[in-house]
């Protein structure tokens, strides 16, 4: 991508995957296997919490897989806001909502009081553990008895040191691979966002939000899936992995 791409959404929104699937090559395989739990726990036309939506990837996935699905998506980055609400402009099933997960009382914006599932990906490493494992009790409130939160991300497993080390030395590898033949990665993304005469304002104001990326923890699969009973889920347990990432899923 060498030119801006002004208001042309679905080319930004194909641009971020693109930038994303550089770091997580199994990234659609991720979310096939969580739409494939959200299809077995709770049925075909689920009401969705798109949990740190960004642009708007899991509602996507969501509408394409099941047509008569609700989403609410929930964010507080206003590029990527901007981006999601400039690719389903229009459509019924989808409301955007702007708010802070570290605010006690960002749920009192949802339009919903529950939900059938709350689905999260490659986002909630941007918080420490503790604000995690609070956030996670809010979730809890909002997920339907019967109801399932999933999560998937960074989920290192301190454990196994040499495994963690050869991994990310042959990820690294095929990364450097790709971005040599002209894949873009994210901070190359950030600076044609901020050249877009569309998404320059809002990506001034995203970094003046976040500054330049986390600074959260990534603690393992078994962490989260405790963490989540102990707020009240009745099972948790990791349903899909990778060398470095899981699919966390938690049934209320």
């Amino acid at each position: 991508m060498t030119t801006t791409l002004g208001s042309d959404w679905h080319a930004w929104q194909k641009s971020w995957d693109r930038q994303q699937e550089w770091y997580l090559p199994d990234r659609e395989e991720r979310f096939r296997v969580m739409l494939d739990m959200v299809e077995a726990l709770v049925g075909p036309e689920p009401r969705v919490l798109d949990l740190a939506c960004g642009t708007g990837s899991i509602t996507a996935r969501l509408f394409e897989r099941f047509p008569k699905a609700v989403s609410t998506g929930v964010d507080l980055d206003p590029a990527l806001l901007a981006i999601a609400e400039g690719t389903f402009a229009g459509d019924a099933r989808v409301t955007f909502v702007t708010a802070d997960l570290k605010d006690p009382d960002w749920t009192s914006l949802l339009p919903y009081d529950s939900y059938d599932a709350v689905l999260t990906a490659t986002a909630l490493h941007w918080l420490h553990s503790e604000p995690l494992a609070a956030l996670y009790g809010q979730v809890a409130g909002l997920v339907r008895d019967g109801g399932v939160f999933m999560n998937a991300d960074h989920m290192i497993d301190e454990a196994t040191p040499r495994i963690n080390a050869a991994d990310r030395a042959q990820r690294h590898a095929r990364m450097d691979e790709a971005k040599a033949a002209g894949v873009l990665d994210w901070a190359e993304w950030w600076r044609l966002a901020a050249q877009d005469p569309v998404l320059a304002e809002p990506t001034a104001r995203r970094f003046e939000i976040y500054g330049e990326h986390a600074d959260g923890d990534t603690p393992s699969a078994e962490w989260h899936a405790r963490a989540l009973r102990e707020v009240g889920f009745a099972e948790s347990r990791a349903v899909w992995r990778s060398p470095s990432d899981a699919l966390v899923l938690a049934v209320r």
